[in-house]
């Protein structure tokens, strides 16, 4: 420990003052503030000291490998849970962007969930354990933003499948769409509209069910299976008559692969990496 080491100082006792009157002035351990008074040399060297790119890349890197064997979240222990927060509040103090207005062509693209601890989203990965057929995949932010400063539009887009009926893990895509504003450099307000099923995939084991390879496929069976690649199943959860439902968003990091976030109210961290545009 360097600072325990540093030799001692003395200093000329200081002349006798009246009693305070504030308990905590009373503690024994309190020292009131001294504007005047300068920081240790060490620890003024240590917060003057810039962080290199190996610094930054150091303490994400440990950050995905503490969300590793944790199910993205659902399997975390209590232990694990607050490796995690210590981790997530290292990578938050590198402040990317701090002071200058939040950067949405940065913020534009897909990125992947690789952890939250928000209930809502582990509620999905519960009913998976729960439900043996139900199989929950990825789980992506999709921002659509660039070119603008005030706001853009977000979809929560998650991969789920049903065995033997759909692909496995990609068999269909439910999609939350919400429009969100910029309210200040790092909070942004969603304001969800729809929620959506689509894209959804059978098995192969159900195309043979429905159009038997070694019988000729009739019309209704080209249709039905045609019918089931265009499904799409929309429900508006917003309209002129109600307020749709929103919440707010702490954005507490960005960069060009990862984005740090925080639900403002309904609680839960959420930690993503950039992916590949979605189809």
């Amino acid at each position: 420990m360097a600072l325990a080491a540093a030799p001692s100082r003395r200093f000329p006792a200081a002349p006798s003052q009246p009693s305070p009157s504030s308990p905590l002035q009373r503690h024994a351990h309190f020292r009131p503030h001294n504007p005047r008074r300068s920081p240790p040399p060490l620890l003024a060297a240590a917060a003057a000291a810039p962080l290199t790119a190996a610094d930054t890349e150091g303490r994400k890197h440990d950050l995905l490998r503490a969300v590793q064997e944790t199910g993205r979240g659902s399997g975390a222990s209590p232990d694990q849970r607050a490796a995690i927060e210590e981790a997530i509040v290292s990578v938050e103090e590198l402040g990317a962007g701090e002071g200058a207005p939040l950067d949405l062509a940065a913020l534009d693209g897909t990125w992947r969930l690789c952890y939250t601890s928000a209930s809502d989203v582990l509620m999905l990965f519960e009913a998976a354990e729960r439900l043996p057929l139900l199989q929950v995949g990825q789980i992506y932010q999709k921002f659509e933003c660039k070119g603008r400063s005030d706001g853009g539009i977000v979809r929560n887009v998650v991969r789920w499948s049903i065995e033997n009926l759909l692909e496995e893990q990609e068999g269909a895509t439910l999609m939350v769409s919400a429009k969100f504003d910029v309210l200040s450099k790092r909070n942004i307000f969603l304001q969800f509209e729809e929620v959506a099923v689509e894209n959804i995939k059978i098995s192969e084991q159900l195309q043979a069910l429905i159009a038997p390879a070694i019988l000729p496929r009739s019309f209704l069976s080209l249709q039905i299976l045609q019918f089931l690649k265009t499904f799409r199943a929309q429900v508006p959860i917003s309209s002129p008559e109600r307020r749709s439902p929103g919440g707010l968003y702490y954005l507490s990091y960005l960069d060009r692969d990862m984005l740090l976030g925080r639900s403002i109210g309904g609680g839960g961290v959420f930690i993503f990496t950039r992916a590949q545009p979605l189809l």
